[in-house]
């Protein structure tokens, strides 16, 4: 029972003890000497003596043990919470033996002990380096290889749990339904499909080990082919099992209006002939009416066929492989052939994405710009990629000094092939796939330049979070045991943090931004993150904008706490809530749960309370204070923005996981009982 106590709660009952003893012995003395005496008189000097002594006792015992708490105790907890700290943290700092100088050797023992624990980590640092270093290599190639393989890749456990997913199943499987590590693969596909495909693989005595079936997301807004195949062998090989995803919603959509196009010129040309036909033999009657009416025919016919033409370039043109390309990415290329052409140029853009084929993009620059060098009208080209007319339009612009071009030289250029090797492909049908144009202007200072507008697209959040994730621990884990037996690292989390209008949800303070990342098999997942701004319903005060710099601006069309919340459950499906302050983040989802139409009922752990776990009351539980005691370091620009806060809590709390392990603190249970009894630091 005592041992769960901290070592000063244990220091002050043994003084407890210790001060009613010694009562005691005084008390039973007194009453001794007063039974024993001769000639027993008024006991009222026996009781004063007692007393005076009494208190004498209580006063010296209370001395000492404020002696000893002080100069003992305390610097034995705190030394103590150090050497737990450099042991689970990976923390440099050596104990400071100033603080725990009436320690005798314990301080500098300690010292010791951490420099060498600092010097055998270094050690084995380099030995691992040295005997891993071709294994990291390699495994560094098999993840770039299924980071960036062109299809999109689901591994997922028997139990249909997420368990690896590369960066193109990310960008395919898109916002809500994108794939998060433990949670179920139904979130991102059709549930019906996937287990019929999987039941089918693991029948009894069946011998197939892939299948190919047709999936859609949950949302109805995307269509897979999805190859399924069996992993691992044995009673293993009736488990897992890997998704192979390729998008064919445009190909699904282009077939059907295609088979719809067809259609409809079939029926018309048939109706067409008919009439033709009908009218051919009339006119072999020699009626002057009918001749006309027949060539009217012959008209509409040709009108309708030309028709029909456009409208199946337009599909063509959608067909048209496009991919989203940086700015920065297509200019690089740009640069690359230009400066391979020997042509002088320069180049300037902005951070932005484009929608294009990019070889064919690059090539139809390249020539625009040589043909004006080589024409004459220009002894350079500075070639720029901005904003648009519009937010969905980017601008090519390439301008030089000199005479402009005329719309009938730049229809030449277009009408040529690009290719000797394809004839076919000019710059024309280039832009007619790309659903665009170019054209000629002339500056106000005697430059001329070319416009070719582009589609632009959003940068995502995922931009620059390349890579696979994975966790093939999650192939064996077991989620049959109540929650409060499970042990903290089988849990998935999801660490959150919010921005707000101020610090009073019931006075009417709402939420101006949400960010979350997921923690899975005790590692922060920073690719798997939400974070979004929301529309207060309300001013944002100039104070509160000057802490987290959200302007009325900013939060302006974003949605509204409803659908962020519902986002924010969604992205927190069966993970334990962890937050800083736990209790402020949640009273503000919790005020706005019927508009929410979600309860966030999940089990939340609170850094602050388990801070007072590890460390005791009596220390500085503030996120900053925190930061430094662990050792995380996080630039100034992201504190006091929901994703910096967010990224320093899940990595603060990724290391106390390990600090309340080596503690005994095994199951979520214990560590829930035990935080709860730190409630009272927020009612100090």
């Amino acid at each position: 029972m005592l041992a769960r106590k901290s070592l000063r709660l244990r220091v002050f009952l043994f003084f407890v003890l210790l001060a009613l003893a010694s009562l005691s012995l005084i008390a039973g003395g007194l009453w001794l000497g007063f039974s024993r005496a001769s000639a027993p008189r008024d006991p009222a000097g026996f009781v004063l003596a007692g007393a005076v002594a009494g208190f004498a006792v209580l006063g010296l015992v209370t001395w000492i043990w404020r002696l000893f708490d002080e100069n003992l105790a305390r610097p034995m907890q705190a030394l103590a919470a150090q050497m737990r700290v450099l042991a689970h943290a990976e923390d440099t700092r050596l104990p400071d033996p100033e603080s725990a100088r009436y320690l005798g050797d314990l301080a500098p023992a300690a010292q010791a002990i951490a420099a060498r624990l600092a010097e055998t980590r270094g050690d084995l640092a380099r030995a691992i380096e040295r005997e891993t270093t071709r294994l990291a290599e390699e495994k560094a190639r098999l993840e770039a290889l299924l980071a960036d393989v062109s299809a999109g890749i689901l591994l997922c456990s028997a139990d249909h749990m997420v368990v690896f997913y590369n960066s193109v199943a990310r960008d395919l499987l898109q916002a809500g339904n994108a794939p998060r590590l433990d949670q179920p693969v139904t979130a991102c596909l059709r549930e019906g499909p996937l287990r019929h495909a999987h039941d089918r693989l693991c029948r009894p005595g069946a011998t197939q080990q892939e299948t190919q079936f047709l999936a859609a997301t949950p949302d109805g807004r995307a269509m897979f082919t999805v190859t399924m195949r069996l992993v691992g062998q044995g009673a293993a090989r009736a488990g897992g099992y890997a998704l192979t995803l390729r998008d064919v919603t445009a190909e699904i959509g282009l077939h059907a209006e295609r088979e719809a196009l067809l259609s409809e010129m079939i029926e018309d040309m048939r109706r067409k002939a008919a009439n033709l036909d009908t009218l051919s033999r009339l006119r072999r009657a020699g009626a002057d009416p009918l001749e006309q009416a027949f060539q009217q025919e012959t008209r509409d016919l040709a009108q309708a066929v030309d028709t029909f033409g456009q409208r199946y370039n337009e599909i063509a043109q959608n067909h048209w492989p496009r991919s989203e390309i940086a700015a920065r990415d297509l200019m690089d290329s740009l640069r690359a052939r230009l400066r391979g052409d020997g042509l002088a140029f320069g180049t300037d853009h902005q951070r932005l994405f484009v929608l294009c084929d990019g070889f064919m993009m690059v090539t139809l620059l390249a020539r625009l710009a040589g043909q004006v060098v080589a024409q004459g009208h220009g002894a350079s080209v500075a070639v720029a990629l901005g904003p648009g007319a519009t937010p969905d339009e980017a601008l090519v612009t390439l301008s030089w000094q000199g005479r402009p071009v005329a719309l009938g030289a730049l229809e030449d250029w277009l009408a040529a092939p690009l290719d000797p090797a394809q004839p076919e492909l000019t710059g024309r049908r280039v832009l007619a796939h790309h659903g665009t144009d170019v054209w000629p202007e002339d500056g106000a200072r005697g430059d001329a330049r070319l416009c070719l507008p582009l589609p632009r697209v959003e940068e995502t959040g995922a931009q620059g979070l390349r890579g696979a994730v994975y966790d093939f621990a999650l192939f064996d884990k077991s989620r049959a045991a109540p929650l409060a037996d499970r042990r903290l690292n089988e849990l998935t989390y999801v660490v959150f943090d919010t921005e707000t209008t101020g610090l009073l949800p019931s006075q009417g303070d709402e939420i101006v931004q949400i960010a979350a990342l997921r923690v899975v098999g005790g590692r922060l997942l920073e690719a798997e993150r939400l974070e979004m701004l929301v529309d207060p319903g309300r001013s944002i005060p100039a104070a509160s904008t000057r802490v987290h710099g959200i302007t009325q601006a900013m939060v302006a069309g974003a949605p509204g706490i409803a659908e962020a919340g519902r986002q924010l459950h969604d992205f927190a499906r069966g993970a334990v809530l962890v937050a800083h302050n736990a209790p402020f983040d949640m009273a503000f989802f919790h005020k706005h749960a019927d508009a929410i139409g979600r309860r966030f009922d999940n089990p939340v752990l609170d850094t602050v309370l388990l801070s007072a776990v590890l460390f005791g009351l009596t220390e500085e539980h503030r996120l900053d204070a925190l930061c430094a005691r662990l050792g995380v370091i996080l630039p100034e620009e992201q504190r006091h923005t929901a994703m910096g806060d967010a990224l320093a809590t899940g990595r603060v709390f990724v290391k106390m996981l390990g600090i309340l392990s080596a503690q005994g603190f095994d199951s979520f249970g214990q560590v829930h009982d035990e935080m709860k009894k730190q409630m009272r630091l927020y009612r100090r």
